[in-house]
């Protein structure tokens, strides 16, 4: 799959730099968050792989919903146990198997995480976290607002039947929610909310938002002997 080139860099970056996000940043971004699962969901495409690194600001500051690898299309469940430990929704990880709801949760998650800085189950062990997220016990950061905290309670709900997002009403339930109260739906899908992030950018084809790694010299391998080939002839 490919994407046109997003020049703003990761949101994980942003995050790491600010330390935590205000409650206006990331309403902004909840809100272009839910407005794309929303239409993935729509086409019957359950994401599973929602966190900072892979959300891109473009230059104007608008998220870009990057890294299709875990997605998927289907119908009814999945039992394949895949995403980020960190992020992964408590039917995954018992493989009882799961569906779209397994994106509200991650939302849940990174809610939290733009709010408080750290994500609300964490471990040096994957394991850890797995045991971790199967309590759901979390330790709530003392500042959170508590409308978002109620928001952030009710999406990381472990009976996916009950989760915000997966009722009745699907994410029109998320958006009545009071964290989201004078919200203009129709402007965020449009774009026309004012993003309070923008990227520093010098052109389209500015690179300097992401992270700078170092490239690895380029050997050749020596051609393989006559003798050493004869053993692929029936391969």
């Amino acid at each position: 799959m490919l994407f046109e080139y997003i020049c703003g860099g990761e949101l994980f970056s942003y995050l790491r730099n600010s330390g935590r996000f205000s409650s206006q940043t990331a309403n902004f971004y909840a809100c272009e968050i839910i407005t794309a699962i929303d239409y993935l969901h729509q086409k019957n495409i359950v994401y599973r792989d929602l966190k900072p690194e892979n959300l891109l600001l473009d230059k104007e500051g608008h998220l870009k919903i990057t890294d299709f690898g875990f997605a998927k299309k289907l119908t009814d469940r999945t039992w394949t146990l895949c995403g980020t430990p960190e992020y992964l929704a408590p039917e995954i990880i018992q493989s009882k198997g799961h569906n779209k709801a397994v994106d509200w949760w991650a939302l849940g998650i990174l809610i939290y995480e733009m709010l408080a800085g750290y994500p609300p189950f964490y471990d040096d062990n994957p394991f850890g976290i797995y045991e971790k997220i199967l309590s759901g016990k979390i330790e709530w950061a003392r500042h959170l607002d508590p409308i978002a905290k109620d928001l952030i309670k009710k999406l990381l709900v472990q009976d996916r039947t009950k989760r915000l997002g997966n009722m009745k009403c699907g994410a029109e339930d998320l958006k009545r929610h009071r964290w989201f109260k004078g919200v203009d739906w129709q402007d965020v899908l449009l774009r026309k909310l004012k993003p309070p992030i923008v990227p520093k950018v010098a052109n389209d084809g500015d690179s300097s938002n992401f992270d700078d790694y170092p490239e690895v010299d380029f050997r050749t391998a020596r051609a393989l002997e006559d003798s050493e080939l004869k053993l692929f002839e029936d391969f």
